[in-house]
């Protein structure tokens, strides 16, 4: 069932609107549970609730210091998803979640198993997330990021955009609001009314066994053909980011929306080994893999 992704800066209280929800649809599901009304819809019954955050899994604030420890902090958290995401389950990501091609591969996960998804942007102002992070730094020590640590994080942020299918649907909640839209919420991830929200997965996320002999070849060289064509053209056109880079591929055009800096070998490697990493077992058709691997790019820089 749905996975809730909580999206924020830091000490922007994303942990006290994840409980909020999760008290909310708890309270609900334990509601249809005692009702005896024959409409009851016997489904949400079954259903659990279940909060993944960093504390659950032993992740300290200073893992976000170095990038080594952060990669390994966001594997810890997409494993945990991975493994709570589920037909009974209502899974709340109550982690960092700031970077758009990590909110891109829960995206993934969650259609992978035709279970819906959305996101909570907890809209607290970076200056409020300041005054709290320096209150909760000096009131007990360990509540708050340190400030460097604190700093980069907001400088790094990417704000959810309603527009992208994997950050949608988004719900903005301000900091002055007593309480998240829970019923709105609801109704988006679980359905209204009876209706269950069904979705559907796609051909990039449907998780199946590879049965064409040379897919694995047709992965790897179509994702280098796509990585050579990026690096051809910064060769050509130094100092020319934030471009729109058409690309030949067979008999179709493939647009990279390239970032306002350049991308470097070692950039585009890694991200080149993660989207193989996740489609190496699933059976993409091989006119699919190269718009695949540019939208997971154009996902993954913005």
């Amino acid at each position: 069932m749905p996975l809730i992704i909580i999206s924020g800066y830091p000490s922007s209280g994303k942990t006290h609107r994840a409980t909020q929800l999760a008290t909310y649809f708890t309270s609900r599901i334990q509601s249809t549970s005692s009702s005896s009304s024959s409409s009851a819809d016997p489904r949400i019954s079954r259903l659990t609730v279940r909060t993944i955050d960093d504390a659950s899994l032993n992740i300290s604030r200073d893992a976000y210091r170095d990038a080594k420890t952060e990669k390994e902090a966001r594997a810890a958290a997409m494993s945990a998803v991975k493994r709570a995401v589920g037909r009974d389950s209502i899974v709340i990501s109550d982690g960092m979640n700031y970077i758009k091609g990590f909110r891109y591969q829960l995206y993934c996960e969650a259609k992978a198993v035709s279970t819906p998804s959305c996101v909570v942007h907890v809209g607290t102002p970076i200056e409020r997330c300041r005054e709290i992070n320096t209150r909760l730094l000096l009131d007990s020590g360990d509540g708050g990021y340190d400030t460097d640590v604190f700093e980069n994080l907001v400088y790094r942020y990417e704000e959810p955009n309603g527009m992208t299918r994997w950050d949608s649907p988004l719900f903005t909640v301000p900091y002055n609001d007593e309480a998240p839209p829970c019923e709105a919420i609801w109704d988006a991830v679980i359905g209204s009314e009876g209706k269950r929200k069904v979705v559907k997965p796609n051909a990039a996320t449907v998780l199946q066994p590879a049965t064409e002999s040379d897919y694995l070849y047709t992965l790897d060289k179509s994702t280098q053909e796509i990585l050579t064509g990026i690096l051809d053209w910064q060769k050509d056109h130094p100092g020319e980011g934030g471009q729109e880079l058409v690309l030949r591929g067979g008999a179709e055009d493939y647009t990279v929306e390239l970032p306002t800096t350049p991308v470097s070998l070692p950039q585009l490697q890694r991200l080149r080994r993660q989207f193989i990493t996740l489609n190496r077992t699933h059976r993409l058709e091989k006119k699919r893999v190269r718009a695949a691997f540019v939208e997971y790019l154009n996902a993954s820089w913005g």
